[in-house]
C-alpha cells in the first residue's frame, strides 16, 4: 500500500475527516487486492477454429486481439469431452476421480458433496455466478446453485434443445433457469449469456466476483443467424464442413469484444484475470481425413485421445498481475491445474474437501519458473457408466510425448499429425509412463467417486420434485440426446436411475412420454407443438413397469393419459429406479419420469 503523509490537524471535526479519509483510502486498497476472475469456456471450438492459429478463413478480430495481448499456455490440455472437462475445471480433479467421466449415462453430473472452484471463490468473500452451459448436475444436488454459485442463468443437459432441456428450446427467444426457475429470454443463445453476465457485473462492481462463462456455442445443433454465416457459406462443401459453425464463432467473438469494451469502460480490465479457452477438440471444424477445414497441423478431433481431441486454447490476462503482453508458455498444462493456479494468483485458501490433481503454474505465468518437474497428464474417459479403462483408450501426456493405449508413442514436436509410432524406441520410457499411470489408478480406485454412481435426491426441501429423462438413464444402449428423437418415437432400452431417498415416506413416480412444459398422452401427441419444431409419431406400450428398493409395480395405460402415476413408500437411503413401457414382448425406457416426496 502506498504512503500517505499526515498533515497536521487542530479540531475534532477535522480529525474525524482525516479518520474517515484514512479508512476510505484502507477500504479502497482491500477491495483493489482481490483481482476479479472470469473464466469464458467455449464449447466444442477446436485448436484450429480461431483466427489468430492460423486458420485461412475464420474471422475472429477480437479474439485475436486479446490473443496478442494475453499470456497463452500453448500446450494446454483438456477432456476430450464436455462434462468430464467442466468436471476436472470445476473441481480441479480428473474425471476418473470426481466421477463425471462421461456425457450421459449416468456419469455426467458431479457427485454429492463435490466442492467446486465456486465454493472456493465464494469461502473467500467472492459473489459467484455462471451464465450458460453448467453439464454437471440438473437435480439437486448438483444444480450449479447447489455448488457454490449464488447466481445462475443456465440451460439444461449438454446443449440446447437437447431432450432434458426445456422442450422447445431453439437457441432463439429460449427457456433458461433463473437460479432453478424457468423463465423466458429473448435473443439468440450466445448473446443472452453475454448480455446476463454484463448486467450482473454492473450490479455487482463493487464486490470482488468470480463470473463462469461457459457457452454452449459453438456446439451442434450448429444454429445461428444468416448474416454471421453468410461469409463462409461460399467455402462450404470446398474448403470447410459447415459455414453456421464459423458464423457461430464470429457471433462469439463479436460478443467477446462487447464483453471486453464494458469491462475496459467500467474500469475492470486492470484487476480482472480474464481467461478464454475451450472444452475440447473441434467436431464440425475439421474431418478426420484432413480434406476439410484446420486443425492447426494436429490429428483427431473431439472424442480422440489424439492431439486434436484435447489440446485447446487458453489465454490468460491480469495487467495489474502483469500477466499481458502477448507471450507464449510452452509448458505441459491441463484443466486441473486451473484451481490451484487461481487460488495461488488471488491468494485464497483452499478447502480442505478439495483432492487436487493438478498443480500451480502461476509461477510460470508471473516468470518465476520456466516449467514444472516432472509432469505428466493423464486422460481417462469413456463414454459409460462403468469406470475408464486402465490403459486402452487413454492418453498419458509428458513434456512432447503422447502415449495411446499404452501402445502407440508419439513426440507431438517432431510428429503433430501423429503418423508415427516410436514405441519400439523407447521401451523403458513407455515402461516409465505406465508405472506412474499404474500408481495414479491404484490411488483412483480408492475414491468413492470411482465405485459409486452419483444420485439425485429425492425428498429434500431444495427440490420439491426432480426430473428424470431417458437422456441420462443408465442401460446397454447407445444414448439418445434430441428432442426430435422422443418426437419421432425412437425407442431406447436405457432405463435405470441412481437415486438418494433423504426421508423416508411415500413417494409419486409420475412416468410420462412428454415432459411437463409439452404435456400430451402417452399413447398420442402433444396438444400444443412448440415452434412447430418437429414431426411428431405415437407409440403403443400397453403399460408401465417400475422397479424400485425391492418392489415392482406395474400399471396400464389408458388411451388419453398423460403419465402414469404410482405411489410407493420408500426407506431412506440408496436406491435404483428402473422403469420401462412395456409393448408386447419390447421393453424400452420411460421417456420423462418425475419424483416427488409426499409424506410421512
Amino acid at each position: 500500500m502506498a504512503q500517505y503523509i499526515l498533515p497536521h490537524f487542530n479540531t475534532i471535526h477535522s480529525k474525524l475527516i482525516y479518520l474517515f479519509f484514512i479508512c476510505s483510502l484502507l477500504s479502497f486498497s482491500q477491495t483493489q487486492t482481490k483481482p476479479n476472475v472470469i473464466l469464458i469456456l467455449t464449447d466444442d471450438q477446436g485448436i484450429g477454429d480461431i483466427g489468430c492459429h492460423g486458420n485461412p478463413w475464420l474471422k475472429t478480430p477480437n479474439l485475436d486481439k486479446f490473443y496478442n495481448n494475453s499470456v497463452r499456455l500453448t500446450d494446454f490440455h483438456v477432456s476430450p469431452l464436455c462434462t468430464p472437462t467442466r468436471a476436472a475445471i470445476m473441481t480441479g480433479r480428473y474425471p476418473i476421480n470426481n466421477g463425471a467421466w462421461a456425457t450421459f449415462k449416468g456419469r455426467d453430473a458431479l457427485s454429492s458433496g463435490a466442492v467446486t472452484m465456486a465454493n472456493m471463490f465464494k469461502n473467500n468473500g467472492y459473489k459467484t455466478a455462471l451464465f450458460g452451459k453448467w453439464h454437471l448436475g440438473d437435480n439437486y444436488p448438483t444444480r450449479p446453485t447447489d455448488s457454490g454459485f449464488e447466481t445462475a442463468i443456465h440451460h439444461l443437459a449438454g446443449g440446447v434443445g437437447e431432450l432434458s432441456d426445456y422442450w422447445g428450446n431453439s437457441y432463439f427467444n429460449d427457456v433458461y433457469y433463473e437460479n432453478n426457475t424457468p423463465k423466458q429470454f429473448k435473443g439468440y443463445c450466445t448473446d443472452v449469456w453475454f448480455n446476463e453476465t454484463i448486467k450482473y457485473i454492473d450490479k455487482n462492481k463493487e464486490d470482488p466476483f468470480f463470473v463462469y462463462l461457459p457457452l454452449n456455442a459453438p456446439h451442434d445443433p450448429l444454429i445461428v443467424d444468416k448474416k454471421y454465416a453468410k461469409p463462409y457459406k461460399h467455402l462450404e462443401g470446398k474448403e470447410i464442413i459447415s459455414a453456421n459453425l464459423y458464423g457461430m464463432i464470429a457471433n462469439i467473438d463479436e460478443n467477446f469484444g462487447k464483453f471486453y469494451d464494458f469491462l475496459d469502460n467500467k474500469k475492470l480490465l486492470e484487476n480482472t484475470i480474464l481467461i478464454f479457452m475451450s472444452d475440447n477438440g473441434t467436431r464440425y471444424g475439421y474431418s478426420n481425413d484432413g480434406k476439410f477445414g484446420y486443425n492447426k497441423g494436429y490429428r483427431g478431433i473431439k472424442g480422440s485421445k489424439q492431439e486434436g481431441g484435447h489440446r485447446v486454447p487458453f489465454y490468460i490476462r491480469w495487467p495489474k498481475g502483469n500477466i499481458k503482453g502477448g507471450k507464449d508458455i510452452d509448458v505441459l498444462t491441463a484443466h486441473v491445474d486451473i484451481i490451484p493456479t487461481l487460488a495461488g494468483l488471488c491468494n485464497l485458501s483452499v478447502p480442505k474437501a478439495m483432492k487436487l490433481d493438478g498443480v500451480d503454474v502461476s509461477p510460470l505465468l508471473l516468470n518465476q519458473k520456466k516449467k514444472i518437474e516432472n509432469r505428466s497428464v493423464f486422460i481417462h474417459n469413456r463414454q459409460d457408466w462403468r469406470p475408464p479403462m486402465d490403459v486402452n483408450q487413454t492418453c498419458i501426456l509428458k513434456d512432447d510425448w503422447r502415449l495411446i493405449n499404452g501402445n502407440a508413442l508419439y513426440n507431438i514436436r517432431k510428429d503433430p499429425k501423429q503418423k508415427n509410432n516410436v514405441a519400439h524406441l523407447h521401451p523403458e520410457l513407455i515402461k516409465e509412463l505406465l508405472a506412474q499411470n499404474a500408481v495414479f489408478l491404484k490411488e483412483t480406485k480408492r475414491n468413492s467417486e470411482y465405485k459409486e454412481l452419483p444420485t439425485h435426491h429425492v425428498g429434500n426441501s431444495k427440490q420439491e420434485e426432480i426430473k428424470l429423462t431417458i437422456q441420462h438413464a443408465i442401460g446397454e444402449d447407445s444414448g439418445i440426446w434430441k428432442c426430435e428423437q422422443v418426437a419421432a418415437g425412437i425407442k431406447n432400452t436405457n432405463n435405470t436411475h441412481a437415486l438418494t431417498i433423504e426421508k423416508p415416506g411415500r413417494y409419486q413416480v409420475l412416468c410420462a412420454r412428454w415432459p411437463k412444459e409439452c404435456a400430451g398422452p402417452i399413447l398420442g401427441v402433444p396438444i400444443e407443438n412448440p415452434k412447430n419444431m418437429f414431426t411428431y409419431q405415437a407409440i403403443s406400450p400397453e403399460k408401465v413397469r417400475i422397479k424400485i428398493a425391492n418392489q415392482i409395480h406395474e400399471k396400464l395405460i389408458k388411451p388419453k393419459q398423460n403419465a402414469v402415476s404410482f405411489i410407493v413408500n420408500l426407506n431412506k437411503g440408496k436406491t435404483l429406479l428402473v422403469n420401462d413401457f412395456i409393448e408386447g414382448k419390447d421393453r424400452y425406457g420411460v421417456y420423462y419420469t418425475y419424483v416427488k416426496y409426499l409424506g410421512e
